[in-house]
């Protein structure tokens, strides 16, 4: 009697080349692998092939000589594992812009990628203890199931995250021996490329990863087994399925230890989609507080890098000279000051343009610009700044709340929101567009940059536009919460003075009952301090630029520590506090919003160290 070998092979492999005619090698190929009942994916594009695919020795075999027959896809190798069964539930077959997704143009494969590493010469320099860098560029839910001893993971939810991520690295790796490394190979040959355009000088990829190290070497080395896109979701180091799952619910990774745990029912649940929703959140917010922290040292403006600020010329700037326009635009800066940086061509012709930022030809007009040039309305100029080194902030964010559509925190200061002034990457925007990337969240409302307190921002344009209409119908509550001098003498007040929309000559909002937007805040006094000082609750009804601040100075009650609206009655330079500044005694201490599903929200924050009262029943 003879015995049946029911095993499946599994092969997989890629290969970075120009190819046409896709549509026409779309229809062979699927075709040829519904002839042979193969199951998996092969995905065409432009740049080349990538494929996994399962069935018989026959099957595997016919396709191969196929692909083989192809001159573009001669010299393709593939890699083979075993299973008892078909790992995959279908067959496609598609075309698509990129057969490993990275979205960063001037890395292409098949002109140029990293030099190759063996898995023998990798496991020479390790077990020779050679000064080397192993670099996992791999999703982290990849890197929990198994990873090289002393891998360095780059952190992210998808490759697509790797360019941002690979600007987190120590600058010390750039002059070091760095060898990357993924499950089979692809993703470091657009890895590579990507380092080597951010100034690392020694970077290796681990030829054909994880797995062909596993066949030619072992587990020596590495700790744990290797994530697999298919239904064995596992193997270990002799290509054998292991007892991981993945949860059919959420797609987390569960381990054979977890499936012992009451919470796993196979199609319904897992320990991780489990969790209450609040405690699901939690971890989420507690990930983004470590992956901040790690952003942040250094801070990302403290090291010095060459800047380039936009001049968008307003359309009421029209007829300006390009001096007059620049200290009226920035009049912190002194028009010496303009005047030599214009003379010295750090005032040029944006090279830049469109949405998309596409690059122009250099500018043919000829440097330096005169200083009596007219400006024109939607014209785009750059000011220049080398070397720029930002003044520190704090950046001690604190996450409150995260949903698909919404990011709520509470902000310390001094911490700009966005790039202005001295400050572009030393701004909550600009942090948080790292811990979230490749999302870029948005902002719907502001606060100052020595405003402390609860701020919003979405995840999506869509919800931007939806919860901006309740910012501006009013709908939105928010309380602040101020210390400010002098004992007013009504425990209720308010102010309706209409604000400027726009500057002063001094640069700042100024009352102005004639021509301003109207505006009304509402406060009521909490405790007159021994100290001269007065605390407040503030609920402005309006959301004008500095309202509540600027109310209280024409009152004669100005926030502690403000540096613009001084306590003598005068005003200062407007300014962001230095770090080693007493803080400004102004913080938002709640808002409450209508969800998009239609129940409310309301996010508070705890009290500064300077309200030192109990807020319950104030």
């Amino acid at each position: 009697m003879s015995t049946v070998n029911r095993s499946v092979v599994n092969i997989a492999g890629y290969k970075f080349v120009a190819i046409s005619d896709l549509e026409e090698r779309r229809s062979i190929l699927r075709a040829l692998t519904q002839q042979l009942e193969l199951r998996g994916t092969i995905l065409l594009s432009p740049e080349g092939i990538n494929l996994f695919v399962a069935g018989s020795r026959d099957a595997a075999d016919r396709l191969l000589e196929e692909l083989h027959a192809d001159p573009a896809f001669a010299d393709l190798s593939v890699k083979e594992s075993f299973s008892d069964y078909q790992p995959f539930n279908r067959m496609l077959v598609k075309i698509k812009k990129e057969i490993i997704s990275f979205g960063m143009d001037g890395v292409d494969p098949g002109q140029k990628t990293s030099p190759k590493l063996s898995a023998e010469e990798l496991k020479r320099w390790l077990d020779e203890g050679r000064p080397v860098r192993l670099l996992d560029v791999r999703n982290d839910y990849e890197v929990d199931i198994g990873t090289f001893e002393n891998a360095i993971p780059v952190r992210i939810d998808h490759f697509r995250q790797f360019p941002d991520a690979v600007q987190q690295l120590p600058e010390t790796m750039k002059n070091e021996a760095v060898v990357m490394f993924c499950t089979g190979g692809i993703r470091c040959e657009k890895a590579g490329p990507c380092m080597e355009q951010a100034g690392f000088r020694n970077v290796f990829q681990l030829d054909g990863g994880i797995l062909k190290y596993f066949e030619q070497c072992g587990n020596e080395h590495y700790d744990g087994d290797c994530f697999v896109f298919d239904q064995r979701v596992a193997v270990d180091a002799a290509l054998q399925e292991t007892g991981f799952t993945q949860c059919f619910v959420c797609q987390a990774v569960v381990s054979p230890e977890l499936q012992e745990s009451e919470e796993y029912v196979p199609g319904k649940s897992c320990p991780e989609c489990w969790k209450a929703p609040a405690t699901r959140m939690s971890d989420m917010l507690q990930k983004r507080q470590a992956r901040l922290r790690e952003i942040s040292v250094p801070l990302p403006g403290s090291v010095p890098y060459f800047n380039r600020r936009p001049l968008n010329v307003p359309e009421r700037y029209a007829g300006f000279t390009l001096i007059d326009f620049l200290c009226s635009w920035h009049p912190q800066i002194e028009r010496d000051i303009w005047m030599q940086k214009i003379l010295k061509s750090e005032v040029v012709p944006s090279p830049r343009y469109g949405r998309r930022r596409r690059r122009m030809p250099s500018p043919e007009e000829p440097l330096p610009l005169s200083p009596q040039r007219v400006v024109r309305p939607g014209e785009r100029l750059e000011h220049l700044l080398p070397a720029t080194v930002e003044p520190d902030v704090d950046v001690d964010v604190r996450f409150l709340y995260e949903d698909e559509h919404l990011i709520v925190v509470d902000k310390p200061a001094p911490l700009p929101l966005h790039p202005s002034g001295r400050f572009n990457r030393n701004t909550l925007q600009s942090l948080l567009s790292k811990v979230y990337a490749p999302q870029r969240p948005l902002l719907v409302h502001r606060l100052d940059a020595n405003t402390t307190g609860v701020l919003m921002l979405c995840r999506k344009r869509s919800t931007v536009r939806t919860i901006q209409k309740q910012f501006e119908t009013g709908s939105v509550s928010k309380t602040y919460l101020a210390r400010v001098h002098g004992h007013p003498a009504d425990d209720e007040f308010n102010c309706v003075a209409a604000i400027s929309a726009l500057p002063g000559p001094s640069g700042l909002r100024e009352i102005d009952d004639h021509d301003g937007r109207p505006a009304r805040t509402e406060f009521r006094v909490v405790d007159r301090l021994d100290d001269g000082t007065c605390l407040l609750k503030v609920t402005p009804v309006t959301g004008r630029t500095n309202q509540i601040r600027l109310h209280l100075w024409s009152l004669g009650w100005p926030v502690v520590n403000d540096p613009v609206w001084l306590s003598d009655g005068s005003t200062g330079p407007n300014r962001t506090l230095s770090i080693d500044e007493p803080a400004m005694c102004l913080h938002a201490w709640s808002l409450k919003i209508e969800g998009l599903k239609g129940q409310s929200h309301t996010f508070t924050t705890p009290p500064p160290s300077w309200w030192n009262r109990e807020i319950s029943g104030t």
